[in-house]
């Protein structure tokens, strides 16, 4: 089995953050969305979502557009992303139902006391500690609220993850192809994610492989109160 090498946590690079927004990330990004509606299930008319490590924005505007009478809080770390993503023409469209804060976990305070949906896409592998993410779950998370992270998962040998940058990022800029390659590195296994869910009250999402290179984790965050069984 790879072991696994972390990376740094911020993507902040102007270079790095432009090749990273100008990547084609149609079908990942699409699929995330898809993939959210279908998991979890009708979505009420409103609510409050936050977005963990929005990036420069794209999946923060797609579920916007999905979604268009909730109001969306987006962290993100890394200032120039934040930047790169109130630089989106989209940014004019979604006034004053985005907002765009630059922060990073564990030390940051939400606007918003409590939120019914919490999502994420490719953060918990740029952390240092990746139960920061399942701890800001708990956190901000209303009582019954849903929550859908996707991310990478780390293939068990170098040949195969030689296979996937090549699949994936073969025709990008070579800065973007070095990140791809590095983020598959530092990310995690399904067990390795069931185990962080159980070191916390999260045992309870279902955790599921979606692609050669992602998994998703998603359900319903019960109160501190109720009892939770494990799956």
């Amino acid at each position: 089995m790879m072991p696994r090498t972390p990376e740094p946590e911020l993507m902040d690079e102007v270079e790095q953050v432009q090749a990273y927004a100008y990547a084609n990330f149609e079908a990942p990004h699409g699929r995330f969305i898809e993939l959210l509606e279908q998991r979890l299930g009708p979505a009420r008319p409103q609510g409050r979502a936050l977005d963990l490590g929005c990036g420069p924005g794209d999946i923060t505007y797609r579920f916007a557009q999905q979604r268009p009478r909730w109001s969306v809080e987006a962290i993100d770390g890394a200032s120039t992303m934040i930047a790169w993503a109130k630089q989106d023409p989209r940014f004019t469209r979604a006034a004053g139902q985005i907002d765009f804060v630059c922060a990073r976990l564990p030390n940051w305070e939400p606007t918003e006391s409590r939120f019914d949906l919490v999502l994420s896409n490719s953060l918990v592998h740029h952390l240092s500690d990746p139960l920061d993410l399942w701890r800001a779950v708990q956190k901000c998370a209303a009582p019954n609220a849903k929550v859908f992270v996707m991310d990478l998962q780390r293939p068990e040998e170098p040949c195969a993850l030689q296979t996937l940058v090549e699949k994936y990022a073969g025709d990008e800029p070579a800065i973007l192809k070095r990140d791809f390659e590095a983020s598959l590195h530092a990310a995690y296994r399904i067990e390795e994610i069931v185990e962080q869910l159980e070191a916390t009250r999260l045992a309870h999402l279902t955790v599921e492989e979606v692609s050669d290179r992602h998994w998703i984790a998603h359900g319903t965050v019960h109160s501190p109160s109720s009892t939770v069984s494990s799956a």
